[in-house]
């Protein structure tokens, strides 16, 4: 990616031209390969556990849904590491980004005994969710697990940042690459119990998880602590508590994880009262949002490389080229979903059939029957799913995260509130359910993708607007004129 403004003049026609495909493809297609390995990795994850027991497949999506909601704030802030990291790096100051990283972990460090704590509690909330006994043990089991990778999670993510936010988004595609292969190779010994360990069911496929969580962050805070990174981005030297650094990333990465917690709150809502409906409709909705995960997941990079994008372009003051790019990867991402829209509609059996292998096919038809069904609702908001990530992830990179967080809280109560009118008083089922988070979904994308048509987002920036003095920042930051690295 260029980090000038001479780049403006160099390319023509939509893929060679600055902010064109081969610019966004470039920096996203590794952002897409990592998301992807999570989303292979859920996926076999659900199919080992449908294999293992279709109870244990019902409680293991609500349980990790609650869990992400735990930790989606802290999570979201951390994330937001990215856009500081983007804009110092397209502003040429190189030596303010170790300490923006560290910042992230010690957020991930301060979170870690709140996300904790929230174990002992986990059999009353699943007690007040009120699914069957069966289910509701096994939630609880993979929750109280699960919660101890969380932190390993948001810690991945500042660190992540680190690379992510500099365009060195390769680095990101194999470490989380890394940790998915050794997550489905643990879950799938420890559920079924293979070469020597016990039979773990639910609790062997958390543990898999949690150990893939805390592997990804050994791995990024090595590279980050390598030599050549300490000495051109200060890794070491930052690793310190910044007042007013900290400030500002939760000044501007608060709305970011409280919009991300209202949304995934807002949608573990709509889970838990879809499960009130019984065990069969609790299951077909799981495998309907775990199929739709092979569409939306590898679609969050494309909204990570957006985010970068939009990150660098305006710390080198090029709005222009920020909305260029930010169009181009939503025309790459509406191909993409339109076509698994496609496919969600005209061979839905090709998805569940990997489901289907380890189950009695009697057991499996009239759950076939109704995830079909759910799959054209999936097909009918997936291309405003694309709105959603690629517009808040060009606003997350220029700073509008308050707008996000007012966009959010308006429209979080909506699904929650007519799901459970039409299931709890009038009477509603599954397809009602379905009708109301499908028009949800609509309605996000089409807000977003009217507030980055305003473009107030041209002017605003995360960073300050003047280098810091040197005795503000210490001797130890001051900028060196080395070359950036490749890691």
């Amino acid at each position: 990616m260029s980090t000038n403004g001479a780049a403006t003049s160099l390319g023509s026609g939509w893929w060679g031209r600055p902010g064109g495909g081969r610019e966004v493809w470039t920096l996203a297609w590794p952002l897409v390969v990592s998301t992807s390995s999570w989303t292979v990795m859920d996926f076999l994850d659900r199919i080992f556990l449908i294999w293992y027991s279709p109870t244990a497949m019902a409680a293991a999506f609500p349980a990790v849904v609650l869990s992400f909601t735990v930790e989606c704030f802290f999570l979201g802030v951390a994330m937001y590491v990215n856009a500081f990291v983007a804009q110092y790096y397209g502003a040429g100051r190189h030596h303010r980004i170790g300490l923006a990283v560290w910042q992230g972990i010690w957020l991930s460090l301060l979170a870690m005994p709140l996300m904790l704590a929230t174990i002992p509690l986990a059999p009353a909330v699943f007690d007040f969710i009120g699914h069957e006994p069966a289910i509701r043990a096994q939630e609880v089991a993979y929750y109280q697990i699960h919660c101890v990778g969380a932190p390993g999670m948001v810690m991945a993510a500042a660190m992540s940042s680190f690379f992510t936010g500099r365009g060195r988004v390769r680095v990101v595609a194999i470490v989380d690459t890394i940790g998915a292969v050794v997550n489905v190779m643990i879950d799938y010994v420890l559920i079924f119990g293979y070469y020597g360990f016990p039979e773990m069911g639910i609790e062997g496929a958390a543990w898999g998880t949690v150990i893939g969580l805390w592997l990804r962050s050994a791995m990024y805070l090595t590279l980050i602590l390598l030599k050549k990174n300490r000495h051109e981005f200060h890794t070491l030297s930052g690793c310190r508590f910044d007042r007013e650094l900290f400030g500002r990333m939760l000044y501007y990465g608060y709305p970011a994880g409280v919009q991300m917690f209202v949304e995934v709150a807002t949608f573990s809502s709509f889970l838990m009262l879809v499960g009130g409906l019984g065990p069969h409709e609790l299951i077909a909705t799981n495998l309907a949002f775990t199929i739709n995960s092979l569409a939306f997941i590898p679609m969050m990079g494309m909204s990570m490389a957006v985010t970068t994008l939009v990150g660098q372009r305006l710390g080198q003051n090029e709005p222009e080229l920020a909305a260029r790019g930010t169009w181009t990867a939503y025309e790459m991402a509406t191909l993409y979903m339109g076509a698994i829209s496609l496919l969600y509609l005209l061979a839905p059996h090709m998805f569940l059939m990997p489901h289907q292998a380890g189950m009695d096919p009697g057991e499996f038809g009239e759950l076939r029957d109704l995830t079909t069904v759910l799959l054209r609702f999936v097909a009918a908001y997936c291309l405003f799913d694309t709105m959603i990530l690629v517009f808040v992830g060009a606003l997350k990179g220029a700073g509008d995260t308050r707008f996000i967080l007012f966009a959010s809280l308006f429209m979080a109560p909506v699904p929650v509130l007519f799901t459970w009118l039409g299931t709890r008083v009038f009477g509603q089922g599954l397809l009602f359910s379905w009708v109301t988070i499908t028009c949800w979904v609509c309605g996000l994308g089409t807000i977003y993708l009217v507030r980055f048509l305003q473009g107030k987002w041209r002017s605003m920036r995360v960073i300050e607007h003047a280098p810091p003095d040197l005795y503000t920042v210490g001797l130890d930051d001051a900028p060196t004129e080395e070359p950036a690295v490749a890691m």
